[in-house]
């Protein structure tokens, strides 16, 4: 795995550990003052941690494209456009040949 892969990597599971910390620290101090309830601390705190989740996968995401853009490495949906055009070609050129080899022959037009 490349180097800068792992960084990123290694980057954004610490990220969720201090917004973990942070999400506790800041879940404690709204129930302290008041403004949340003891009883929703738990689904506040997980509700803190998915955003926090989806935000770092985005961030990840990002690097990883542009990494790849770096390295010249075609992503999965270009490779997948790459091969509906190969299927399509194939499926000509096969068209294309049966139709050559059909010309001439007794009773074909």
């Amino acid at each position: 795995m490349s180097d800068i892969i792992k960084k990123t990597i290694l980057a954004g599971l610490g990220i969720l550990s201090l917004s973990r910390e942070k999400a506790e620290e800041i879940t404690k101090d709204l129930i302290k003052r008041g403004e949340l309830a003891k009883t929703e601390e738990a689904k506040f705190i997980k509700d803190l941690m998915e955003k926090s989740r989806l935000e770092v996968e985005k961030k990840i995401e990002k690097i990883v494209e542009k990494t790849l853009t770096k390295l010249d490495i075609p992503t999965r949906k270009e490779l997948n456009v790459l091969k509906e055009k190969v299927n399509k070609l194939t499926k000509q050129s096969k068209q294309t040949q049966k139709s050559s080899s059909d010309v001439g022959r007794p009773g074909i037009i």
